[in-house]
């Protein structure tokens, strides 16, 4: 699966729904086992995703500038399970059925570095130009 925005942001975007600003709220990017999470466009919210593996880690400092999103790295401790084949970030409300999705990033066609099998293992990812809005 290429990367990809979620449509339902986008259409969120347009309306101009609640929770779709991702330079005033609370961005977390997490980590993804594609063996129990499969990319959906019509998923909305973070309640539909499944196989977040560790923590998601805040994204600091988020920005757009002339469409492409950029944000403080994001690194992960102690991460455990399963190996990681996606991110999928996500503005954070508190709660799983109003966090909005933003995007779903395919670590094999990126080439971030992630492939924690269990143990204490520290990935850095940045967020640097990843995708475009």
């Amino acid at each position: 699966m290429a990367n990809a925005i979620y449509p339902l942001y986008k259409q969120a975007l347009l309306d101009g729904s609640s929770n779709i600003d991702v330079n005033d709220g609370t961005v977390r990017a997490a980590l993804v086992d594609t063996g129990t999470y499969t990319y959906s466009s019509a998923h909305e919210f973070l309640s539909s995703l499944s196989g977040v593996v560790g923590t998601a880690g805040v994204i600091g400092t988020t920005t757009v500038t002339n469409g492409v999103f950029d944000g403080d790295n994001v690194t992960y401790t102690a991460v455990s399970g399963a190996t990681v084949e996606a991110l999928v970030i996500y503005i954070d409300t508190g709660v799983a059925g109003t966090s909005r999705l933003v995007a779903y990033i395919d670590t094999g066609v990126t080439g971030l570095p992630v492939t924690p099998n269990g143990g204490d293992i520290t990935i850095t990812w940045n967020a640097s130009g990843i995708f475009a809005l």
